[in-house]
């Protein structure tokens, strides 16, 4: 009986330390989860529950080649900048980190990403989710940048609190950009004259504004408002226009020769 009376006493002890690994286990896991690194994602199929994103990167923005030095200073030293130019010229990113940077150092409060929700064949409408879900789609690019230049968990904070706004630009309407706000139009060759011209008009005093696009790519009929207000605004003070060549392209050299093609054939 003694024996018998052992043997429960030893496997109770055995399970309690099965279930003390496994707790053990658990709270590793959770504790990985919690890491910078890993930021929870919602797929479209609630299958994947988190991703990898890049660490954080240290350094301050350094310019690839010349084109992107002078595009930076004029963002620097400028109300108002206008990138134009291919893709792959790194006009998102350069506009992007700026913004970054001059949030985590104090420069700005906050920074709002916009961009008009056209697409070949495609609208809001066709995503599913409510609107935050749909745009998200739209505006993804833009949260790799600040990720690598911020952080996962310091992105999600700002986002719901506030200090970064993603929203579509048909939603700018009546909003005046503040001082301390670090505004970016991307993609605005699908803008039209009457959606630029709300836009521009929305820029308070000490505002930082960067619109950036390709008047080559425009995915709406007729003139886009990004050509209509380079051509009007060009010449204003405190309003500077960077054009980006084909040799300015740096995402890569196949990047080059299929622009080279398409320009070549139209």
């Amino acid at each position: 009986m003694a024996k018998r009376s052992h043997a429960r006493r030893n496997n109770h002890h055995m399970f309690t330390e099965d279930n003390s690994y496994r707790s053990s286990k658990h709270k590793s896991s959770r504790k990985q989860r919690d890491d910078d690194n890993i930021v929870e994602i919602k797929s479209r199929s609630q299958q994947v529950e988190t991703a990898y994103s890049p660490p954080r990167s240290p350094q301050p923005l350094r310019a690839k080649n010349h084109a992107q030095q002078q595009y930076i200073t004029a963002i620097q030293n400028h109300a108002l900048t206008f990138g134009i130019g291919p893709a792959g010229t790194g006009k998102s990113y350069c506009a992007g980190a700026l913004a970054a940077e001059a949030l985590e150092s104090g420069r700005i409060e906050r920074i709002i990403l916009t961009r008009p929700a056209v697409e070949s064949g495609e609208n809001l409408g066709f995503l599913p989710g409510d609107l935050d879900q749909k745009f998200s789609v739209y505006i993804d690019a833009f949260r790799d940048i600040l990720n690598e230049r911020l952080g996962a968990g310091t992105v999600d904070y700002c986002l719901r609190h506030g200090r970064i706004v993603a929203a579509p630009l048909a939603f700018m309407r009546g909003k005046t950009f503040n001082s301390k706000t670090f505004v970016i139009l991307d993609e605005a060759q699908n803008t039209s004259l009457a959606q630029m011209k709300m836009f521009l008009t929305r820029i308070g005093e000490d505002c930082k504004v960067v619109i950036n696009g390709d008047v080559q790519q425009s995915d709406i009929r007729g003139p886009n408002g990004l050509a209509d207000a380079v051509r009007r605004l060009g010449n204003l003070p405190n309003v500077y226009v960077h054009e980006f060549e084909r040799d300015d392209i740096v995402r890569s050299g196949l990047v080059r020769d299929i622009i080279d093609r398409y320009e070549l054939m139209d």
